[in-house]
């Protein structure tokens, strides 16, 4: 499944009530695109800046985080969306299954079955950095950088409130709060997104000047430095590069490039051909690689939006669902997910339903075309308590078979394998449930 870029939803600035469009992730999927766990880690991932007074912050939404190497499945729902219950279980559900069904045959599926939910992004980044092994010392502290940047951005053109911020938290904005600052800026300028990096760029002028900091003597970078990181980054295979990139940020500085080139150049002098090209090839592979899944994905998008637009002109919305039904995936949820927004903020009450139903409706339509197996299996892990399963297993009878009690037990087997003990008892006593009203 191709990995998608943020869809791009309107978003009012609570200070100078400007209308911008800013994009918005509602689902990474770090196995598709590794670079995005990085910026996600560092806190520049569904970030808003006003393009008039520069005014921003993170963008309260739910978020689907999917990992398939490390079998992470984790919804983010915090408490400002006001999502409830069932809305959840729709959202998560209708990603999850299209997860399911774009997965490689022979991938592992059963960790996808019981998604673990989280009402603070805090707490889910403190989940994933205990399966990166990363310390949470070191992203407790880019977490505190990108919170102040935050609040920094909430001044806005207040010159005497940016003033006051910046000498009661003088000693954080130091040289790595300005390496975090830099990422921001890099990040909008590769995505294209000219004013943000124009309030940012202003902003980073506006503390040099109050700060009084010589970037080029202040948190100075060893040569020793350099050379580790320079080492680390070339020869790490493409998956590891974005972690690297977090571990040795400081040394991602001018030095860093100079010394890349110096050895590229060396290697060039020398006469070995390949591993020049080599160091100048990573960065011509990832520009090429990023830029046709820009260019795939905006595709995906255009077409997802060309569905929705027809289903919301049909007489009709579940008969043009079904007949839509091969289109409806993780981009159409995306483009519903956007534009209730946008009608939420307009006050559009009656578009907000409207979309809401079609939303639920291609949900039901999304699941009606699982294996009726899947489904059961789903239900049952939902269920709020043994009972209540074993209610929901006896009420559908006719399916146990030896096929269900095989799947079950395949699926706790998968479960024991990735440490999910919780998950796998409850397969364990579904399958000894199952086989007794077999046999």
């Amino acid at each position: 499944m191709p990995m998608l870029p943020p869809q791009t939803v309107q978003i009012t600035c609570p200070q100078c009530r400007t209308k911008y469009p800013t994009p918005v992730f509602q689902m990474l999927d770090v196995g598709q695109m590794p670079d995005l766990k990085a910026a996600f880690m560092a806190g520049q991932v569904n970030v808003a800046v006003c393009p008039k007074c520069g005014t921003g912050g993170m963008i309260a939404t739910p978020l689907v985080y999917h990992d398939p190497d490390k079998q992470f499945l984790f919804a983010l729902f915090p408490a400002e969306v006001q999502a409830s219950p069932q809305e959840q279980e729709q959202f998560v559900g209708a990603i999850t299954q299209m997860i399911m069904q774009e997965l490689p045959p022979d991938a592992p599926r059963s960790y996808l079955l019981n998604p673990r939910r989280f009402l603070t992004l805090n707490s889910l980044l403190d989940t994933i950095l205990e399966g990166e092994g990363i310390p949470k010392e070191a992203m407790e502290a880019q977490r505190k950088r990108s919170e102040l940047l935050g609040r920094l951005l909430q001044v806005g053109d207040d010159q005497a409130a940016l003033q006051k911020l910046v000498e009661e938290q003088k000693a954080a904005i130091d040289y790595e709060f300005f390496l975090t600052l830099a990422a921001y800026i890099d990040a909008a300028q590769q995505d294209g997104d000219q004013a943000s990096v124009d309030h940012f760029t202003a902003l980073r002028d506006q503390l040099l000047l109050l700060t009084g900091m010589n970037m080029e003597e202040d948190g100075e970078v060893s040569d020793a430095d350099v050379i580790a990181a320079v080492d680390a980054l070339l020869a790490a295979p493409t998956e590891d590069v974005p972690q690297l990139i977090a571990e040795h940020r400081p040394a991602l500085e001018y030095g860093f490039f100079e010394e890349l080139t110096a050895r590229a150049d060396a290697a060039r002098a020398a006469g070995n051909t390949v591993e020049a090209e080599q160091f100048e090839a990573r960065r011509a592979e990832i520009l090429e690689t990023t830029e046709q899944m820009d260019r795939d994905a905006q595709a995906l998008f255009q077409g997802a939006a060309q569905t929705l637009t027809t289903v919301l002109e049909a007489p009709e919305l579940r008969p043009a669902l079904v007949e839509h039904h091969e289109e409806l995936n993780e981009a159409f949820l995306l483009v519903i997910a956007a534009n209730i927004e946008a009608a939420e903020r307009a006050g559009n009450t009656e578009a907000v339903e409207r979309l809401r139903e079609v939303e639920r409706l291609a949900v039901e339509v999304v699941q009606e075309a699982l294996p009726p197996e899947d489904r059961l299996i789903g239900q049952l892990l939902q269920a709020e308590t043994p009972q209540a399963a074993t209610k929901v297993l006896r009420q559908h009878m006719s399916m146990v078979n030896t096929d269900f009690v095989k799947r079950l037990n395949t699926l706790t087997k998968e479960m024991d394998d990735a440490g999910r003990k919780d998950v796998s008892d409850r397969l364990r006593q579904l399958s000894r449930e199952a086989a007794s009203i077999l046999f």
